[in-house]
């Protein structure tokens, strides 16, 4: 049975607007705990959960 409960962050209605206010600080603390720079351009809510998830990886929390 095909999982649809999640849907990727690409195909998200509002994918396209600017990244949440929560999802800004939650980059900042990532990028300091996996030693990385965030991106200098505005991110899209799709964006930046996509990378929300690589820096969790990268900080090696579980997802």
């Amino acid at each position: 049975m095909a999982d649809n409960t999640r849907k990727e962050p690409k195909d998200w209605v509002s994918g396209d607007d600017p990244m949440t206010g929560a999802q800004e600080s939650y980059l900042k603390t990532l990028a300091e705990q996996a030693h990385q720079d965030l991106p200098a351009e505005e991110l899209t809510k799709a964006e930046a959960s996509e990378l929300i998830d690589r820096m969790r990886q990268k900080a090696g929390l579980e997802k």
